[in-house]
């Protein structure tokens, strides 16, 4: 993994943090629809439990971006949360395991200008792919298959997902290099969509809003049946 990344000690001394003057703020509710327990973060949380909430059921970023795990200590699935309401599950994620999040931290976003390489080899090697200042909804529409075993953030702060659409389980690249999938958290080299993380110092639209689901179809009236024989 890269100094970069690093540990969370690397984490609590400052290294999450954006650019200059950036400041970080996310209210948390232990239930959804911003109910029960209240709880205000400025600095990342290992454990909300020591903060006397037992769990997150609903979020609101003031400022960020921040970055959520649904264990203690940075651990388990991370969902990536920018400015705006997070009334339930549904809305940070559509990959549930569970439906609440333990912790917390600042995501450290270098600039407003976004570069990442992506590479189908471990350490650098094989088929390379570059995005620039882009939002790549599906990896195989420009020629490259779902395969990135290591990574290099060069500008800006990306997240990956396994499925095209932004969909399936988040994977958070800040400035540094990736040189096993290992190193971002996964267990198999699987990205297929692409996005760039947004800091509301330089974006004024910061908060990425999943696609809704198509509506339901409507069912179709029932037949007249036809009229009885010998009526009149």
């Amino acid at each position: 993994m890269s100094e970069q990344q690093g540990a969370p000690e690397q984490l609590a001394a400052g290294k999450s943090q954006g650019g200059a003057g950036a400041t970080y703020k996310v209210v948390v509710f232990e239930f959804e629809n911003f109910l029960g327990k209240k709880v205000e973060l400025s600095a990342e949380c290992k454990d909300v439990i020591e903060k006397e909430c037992e769990k997150v059921g609903s979020v609101i970023v003031e400022s960020g971006p921040w970055v959520a795990f649904e264990c203690q200590a940075f651990g388990g699935e991370q969902f990536v949360l920018e400015k705006g309401e997070y009334p339930r599950w549904s809305t940070w994620t559509n990959s549930q395991t569970n439906n609440y999040l333990l912790s917390f931290r600042p995501l450290r976003v270098d600039s407003a200008d976004h570069k990442l390489h992506l590479f189908d080899k471990p350490g650098y090697a094989g088929r390379k792919m570059e995005i620039v200042d882009d939002d790549i909804p599906s990896l195989w529409v420009h020629g490259f298959q779902d395969c990135v075993a290591s990574v290099k953030a060069l500008n800006g702060t990306w997240v990956g997902y396994m499925f095209p659409g932004y969909r399936g389980r988040q994977y958070v690249f800040e400035l540094g290099d990736y040189k096993h999938w290992n190193d971002w958290g996964a267990t198999a080299p699987q990205i297929q969509s692409v996005r760039r993380v947004r800091d509301m110092q330089w974006h004024k639209r910061g908060c990425f809003t999943a696609p809704a689901p198509p509506p339901a179809p409507t069912p179709a009236p029932n037949p007249t049946p036809p009229p009885t024989a010998g009526t009149s």
